[in-house]
């Protein structure tokens, strides 16, 4: 269990320190977008591992404190931590390591990728905003998730998701490729291609289907695939597995 009383006297005596600090996570948490944790950014499973960044800005009383930023080890994405969850977390005694993975390495693991989907989608769900950990994901959660079911991890995003995967044409898609969407400045939205021009998703209520649903790629089919095939960007190919970045800190 960690208390807000060690993470204040480590961020304040040896913050680089505190940097280089993992923490592992004891139960599943949710990450938020704020400091005021009222709109949810992600999730973190059971086991996942994280640092802290630092105590709410204004807030760094620990008397005060509701919440501290923190950053995912395995996919470097930041979110606040309510206070009330501290004692989830318990300091890693083994850093986290990320698996260097070949792409044929990758290909052979993405029918097992695919299956997650298809399980995700016979479970009762419906679309959350920040969902990771199911039954209730958001388009990039459930990309996550599936890869990371057969230990590919990828970026967080759905913009992200697209910069780090390698673009290929419509007409060279194959299953287990990703599809995006959006506007012309970011992707915001992510399938994942499941053959014969049908794609599997987690779309929300507004556009979409409220949870997990299969769509045509094509202007012809349903309503619903009807408004993302007018947001069509591109595709990408899964080729590697997300390797964090290097933290830096203020030594020499």
């Amino acid at each position: 269990m960690v208390s807000i009383a060690q993470l204040q006297a480590t961020l304040t005596s040896n913050p680089d320190e505190a940097l280089l600090r993992q923490y592992s996570c004891s139960a599943n948490l949710n990450l938020y977008d704020s400091p005021n944790c009222d709109r949810l950014a992600t999730q973190a499973a059971k086991g996942r591992h994280l640092r802290i960044v630092s105590l709410r800005a204004d807030e760094s009383d620990k008397n005060t404190a509701t919440s501290i930023k923190v950053q995912l080890c395995e996919d470097d994405y930041p979110g606040w931590l309510a206070i009330s969850d501290l004692d989830r977390l318990e300091l890693a005694f083994q850093l986290y390591q990320a698996n260097a993975l070949s792409e044929a390495e990758i290909k052979q693991r993405l029918p097992a990728a695919i299956a997650f989907t298809h399980a995700a989608m016979q479970t009762p769900n419906e679309y959350l905003w920040g969902g990771t950990l199911g039954p209730n994901y958001d388009c990039s959660g459930l990309m996550q998730a599936a890869f990371n079911s057969v230990g590919v991890w990828l970026p967080r995003d759905a913009y992200q998701q697209e910069a780090f995967t390698q673009p290929i044409s419509i007409d060279d898609l194959q299953p287990g490729d990703l599809i995006f969407f959006g506007p012309a400045h970011k992707a915001t939205h992510v399938a994942l291609y499941l053959g014969e021009g049908n794609y599997i998703h987690s779309s929300g209520k507004n556009q979409g289907r409220n949870g997990i649903g299969i769509d045509v790629l094509s202007e012809n089919g349903h309503e619903v695939s009807q408004a993302y095939y007018r947001q069509l960007r591109g595709a990408g190919r899964i080729v590697a597995s997300y390797q964090p970045r290097l933290i830096e800190t203020g030594k020499a």
